[in-house]
């Protein structure tokens, strides 16, 4: 069995970032490198029967990557990029956020943690250049560009950002030049305000996915998710992948060897983090703006894959 280690680029984020036209509020066109798709519409339990068995690191995994949010200031730029790209012109899913760059009060290293917060907050005559007139700001980072991965173990220990209309997310897009769906999403986790304490996991491809009514995942009831840390856990080999919480797995996908379409994931997969307001899904029940601002906090990320 063949796992690829993490491959490392020095592409700017800004050279790579070309979004295409999308053709739905709930699905993406293809950019280059990789489609920057919604952190998934995912309109209620996708249906997928649960599991519930063991989801820890195999021991013989080393660590590849990792992020322990220990100097502090703005997120290592050696580390995270910012995705803006559809400031001006919206974000999928009629999200209602701006994402911005270098910016402290949306994404910082505080404490030993990384904060993603969520604002509310109108710029008035401070506009940026790609200031769409949106009323909340947020940030979105993500490792495009700079670290991609095939197969492996990924932990990310976070406290979720809460309250009606905020939509934090821990996912994963394809770095290949495809569209999405083709291109292959892996959500570790999504939350939504307006079920609180209930954490998603699902995948999308070209033949599953939420346009289609048959993307695949599950669903798991964490009662302190809004105000406790928990590790959210991806394992991902050749023939499967697995979705847990704190060494619990709650869903699995496995590649049923019918090809692509199925299984787009042989290739490598950047990391996201978000806290996005609004949209279909994150405020299909409205947005209290009371709860603003709202923070997701991360201990750390981690990424193992198989000694070669």
């Amino acid at each position: 069995m063949t796992h690829a280690a993490a491959t490392i680029r020095s592409v700017p984020l800004a050279g790579l970032i070309a979004l295409a036209t999308l053709t739905s509020c709930a699905g993406a066109a293809g950019e280059p490198g990789g489609a920057t798709a919604p952190s998934t519409v995912n309109l209620g339990d996708p249906g997928t029967p649960a599991i519930n068995e063991p989801a820890a690191r195999p021991s013989e995994y080393r660590l590849v990557w990792s992020d322990e949010f220990d100097r502090p200031g703005l997120p290592d730029p050696a580390k995270w990029a910012y995705d803006t790209a559809r400031n001006r012109e919206g974000w999928h899913n009629a999200e209602r956020q701006y994402y911005s760059a270098s910016r402290p009060e949306n994404a910082r290293v505080e404490d030993g943690r990384l904060v993603i917060e969520a604002r509310r907050e109108n710029f008035g005559n401070r506009a940026p250049a790609d200031y769409g007139g949106q009323q909340y700001t947020s940030a979105r980072l993500l490792t495009r560009g700079i670290a991609d991965w095939t197969y492996g173990f990924i932990e990310v220990r976070a406290q979720l950002a809460c309250g009606r209309g905020l939509w934090p997310a821990i996912w994963m897009l394809g770095s290949a030049d495809q569209p999405w769906p083709a291109v292959g999403e892996i959500d570790i986790m999504e939350h939504v305000g307006h079920e609180q304490g209930t954490v998603y996991g699902t995948v999308h491809t070209g033949r599953y996915n939420h346009v289609a009514g048959t993307h695949k995942g599950s669903k798991v009831t964490l009662p302190d998710a809004c105000t406790a840390f928990h590790r959210y856990q991806l394992h991902w080999t050749r023939d499967r992948i697995t979705i847990g919480v704190d060494d619990r797995a709650y869903f699995s996908f496995r590649n049923d060897g019918t090809g692509e379409a199925s299984w787009p994931f042989f290739r490598p997969e950047y990391l996201i983090l978000n806290v996005a307001v609004g949209g279909n899904w994150g405020g299909a029940k409205g947005i209290d703006d009371a709860a603003f601002p709202s923070r997701m906090l991360v201990d750390y990320v981690r990424v193992w894959q198989p000694a070669q």
